[in-house]
């Protein structure tokens, strides 16, 4: 029989038709990729400060080929009321291992989840809810369930204080809300696990809520080309479709309720044709000003900071990149960081060079690029003046795509950047090495951080320049292609 995990539990919850491929066709499932990877190391980052605060805490072995001696050392360790980390405990095929377990009042113990987050969220509680039924089913009584996450409040000041970093949240009551039912949920996951065929009886729209968003494409491969699950903001009316068996976007009933957006999808779907609000564009369009500066930032995010005056996953700039139109030719000036050195002061000088005084600076979704300004802001005061004067600058591009001014069926109900331009100019990424800002950071860390040759460096910094200049000449497309429209 198959052993279900906490992790195995946590993903049967979400998947169980996923969880049954994990076990029985772990091939078919995409590979640990570099995000992935990255995310992993995020987590044992914190997980090693979190063992700083119980200096007197004792690690076992962690290794998966010395599962059996872990299961033994953690025996001996919880006998003698040890605090220890990483102690695993098999009963009844039902293995769990704690990041920490501290022994307390008489014969109990606290059980503590470390996590590289700020928000307490029902997958970490499962996480916890799944350890405290296997420990006291093996008879280990657990006292009190508690996260340990970054504190939202911590800004790096000089070398890490993990008691400043992580902040402990007590999470017993919730736990033991959701631990209702759970045996009958471990049951029936064991059920799946050690079962030759996969669950038939899950799909999309009933224990399942995930939608399209599951890796485990079997859910949903069905589903034709213009599903109801790309209706955008579709939630609960894609599931209701779904549940009616009307899969297809072009065969939502008349009578069916949508959004004005959401009837120039359908109608769209139908005809095959591209909606153009030739005057909406023409309101975007007019309030462009000479010269035209499109600009894109690029920026990395860490669990723990790397420099002072950075709180945790704040999104610190490495890199931009400018097309300016002044209404003759476009030209383009870019910037690329190239040391471990914090570089928002260096990019904050450069911004200031290259994005001119007056003209608008054209961004798609603007949410990102002004937070970073924000942020460089607060940072440098000094510049606040210049930074809300570049602000009142921003046009937004998405505008006229989020609004339905244009729409393409072949944006699947998407106004990102990454489905518009192929859809309106048919230009996009695939030529690329680094073609998604997630890959890009996780990227230029590396080029930082790691023992990257310098032929890999030069070579990973073209990809990111690269990557970064289509961003920009790609709006420079688009916004040409939306004047095109105007003339037809």
């Amino acid at each position: 029989m198959h052993k279900l995990t906490k992790s195995l539990y946590t993903t049967g919850i979400e998947c169980p038709r996923l969880l049954w491929k994990k076990i029985h066709q772990p091939e078919t499932l995409p590979p640990f990729d570099k995000v992935a990877d990255f995310r992993f190391k995020q987590g044992n980052i914190i997980g090693d400060l979190a063992r700083k605060l119980y200096p007197k805490g004792i690690l076992l072995p962690e290794e998966q080929e010395k599962y059996n001696e872990n299961l033994t050392l953690s025996q001996e360790a919880i006998k003698n009321r040890q605090l220890c980390f990483e102690p695993g405990v098999e009963v009844n095929n039902l293995f769990a291992r704690a990041d920490i377990l501290i022994p307390t009042n008489d014969n109990e113990w606290d059980l503590i989840e470390v996590k590289s987050a700020k928000k307490v969220s029902d997958k970490y509680l499962h996480d916890l809810s799944f350890q405290k039924y296997v420990y006291e089913l093996a008879g280990i009584k657990i006292n009190q369930c508690k996260l340990m996450l970054l504190n939202g409040d911590f800004v790096k000041q000089g070398p890490i204080d993990p008691k400043e970093l992580l902040v402990e949240v007590d999470v017993t009551q919730e736990v033991n809300k959701i631990s209702e039912g759970i045996e009958d949920r471990i049951k029936n996951l064991q059920e799946i696990i050690n079962n030759k065929e996969p669950p038939t009886h899950i799909h999309i729209g009933s224990e399942c809520k995930n939608g399209k968003k599951c890796i485990c494409e079997d859910c949903h491969s069905f589903l034709p080309e213009d599903h109801v699950f790309e209706l955008v903001r579709g939630g609960k009316k894609s599931l209701e479709l779904f549940e009616a068996k009307v899969l297809a976007i072009k065969d939502i009933p008349d009578e069916f309720k949508l959004t004005k957006n959401q009837n120039i999808q359908r109608q769209c779907a139908k005809t095959n044709q591209v909606h153009i609000n030739k005057e909406e564009i023409k309101q975007f369009l007019d309030k462009l000003k000479y010269p035209i500066y499109y600009l894109d930032f690029e920026g990395f995010s860490t669990a723990v900071p790397i420099h002072d005056s950075v709180k945790s996953y704040q999104h610190i700039p490495f890199q931009y990149s400018i097309h300016i139109d002044d209404g003759n030719k476009v030209t383009h000036k870019e910037f690329l960081h190239d040391s471990i050195k914090d570089p928002r002061r260096i990019i904050l000088d450069k911004l200031k060079q290259d994005l001119g005084g007056s003209g608008s600076i054209v961004v798609f979704s603007q949410t990102y690029e002004k937070q970073i300004l924000n942020q460089l802001a607060q940072q440098f005061p000094e510049d606040e003046i210049w930074v809300e004067l570049t602000k009142e600058r921003i046009v937004d591009l998405l505008i006229p795509f989020r609004n339905f001014s244009y729409y393409n069926p072949k944006q699947k109900g998407s106004a990102s950047l990454k489905k518009v331009l192929p859809a309106i100019t048919g230009k996009d990424y695939s030529h690329l090495n680094i073609a998604d800002g997630e890959l890009a950071y996780i990227t230029f860390l590396d080029t930082i951080l790691t023992d990257m040759s310098p032929s890999e460096i030069k070579q990973t910094r073209k990809d990111l320049l690269e990557y970064c200049k289509l961003d920009t000449e790609g709006m420079v497309w688009i916004v040409e292609e939306l004047r095109k429209l105007l003339d037809q």
